[in-house]
């Protein structure tokens, strides 16, 4: 019953949401003011617990020889993924594109609506560096960002829109234990992206002859009058071409 195409649209997607991230500093100053250093946060695609088992996994900074694994730093995940019924189309609404062919287009229909939800998770050692982290990205949700994008690489003339909108900040501290033990401060920020996930593409013929009959229809005479036949000029025309058309009108009664 279903046949076999892959768009892609959940990779993309990350690839989308991810990048919004990739560029965040936090700059270490000295009591003067002057800064010290400047780093560039990492940013992996990784479950919070998997980060969480990490930082623990070395809580003895004396007698420990792991090495511990440097903070600050940022992952995120996708956390759920659900039916979005507000912007919810009627399933034979469809746009046509030029598949670059004087005889065909390439149709796609209206695309299923979804929305997906992610975690970006914030760690830090320090509230100094977590919050630099977080008043870097707050400010482009107000309450969403949205951002244009191709989706589709053999359709580079297709784009569209899609919408991020953050849900909500909350975050946790952990320094509950000796002075020995690390500190990690941990902020979560959750978002939902609206995107759209496209079913099979296919190539529908491109209509180049429309032909009209007129008829007189009353008591007397019920009978065709006329035939009018329009194509375009030249015949060999593509579809995003403007020009003008032939009628070619045929009469049937005086």
């Amino acid at each position: 019953m279903f046949e076999y195409f892959y768009h892609q649209r959940i990779r993309k997607s990350v690839s989308i949401f991810g990048s919004l991230f990739n560029n965040i500093y936090v700059v270490r100053k000295a009591n003067d003011g002057s800064s010290n250093s400047q780093i560039k946060v990492p940013l992996a695609y990784a479950p919070k617990d998997k980060y969480i088992a990490r930082l623990q996994s070395n809580p003895d900074l004396y007698n420990d020889t792991k090495v511990a694994l440097k903070l600050p730093r940022m992952s995120f995940e996708i956390t759920s993924l659900q039916y979005d019924a507000e912007r919810k189309l009627p399933k034979t609404n469809n746009f046509r594109v030029n598949s670059g062919s004087n005889t065909s287009s390439t149709k796609f229909f209206t695309p299923a609506p979804y929305l997906i939800s992610f975690q970006v998770n914030v760690y830090a050692k320090t509230q100094d560096d977590a919050l630099q982290v977080v008043e870097q990205v707050l400010p482009y949700f107000n309450p969403q960002y949205t951002l244009s994008f191709k989706p589709f690489n053999d359709y580079p003339t297709v784009k569209e829109d899609i919408s991020i909108a953050i849900q909500g900040v909350t975050f946790t501290d952990d320094f509950e234990a000796s002075l020995e033990q690390r500190r990690t401060i941990i902020y979560s920020l959750d978002f939902e992206m609206r995107t759209n996930f496209y079913g099979p593409i296919n190539d529908s013929s491109i209509i180049n002859t429309a032909i009209t009959d007129f008829y007189i229809i009353g008591p007397d005479s019920d009978g065709k009058v006329s035939t009018i036949t329009t194509t375009p000029t030249p015949v060999g025309v593509s579809p995003d071409s403007d020009y003008g058309f032939n009628n070619e009108i045929e009469t049937y009664y005086e």
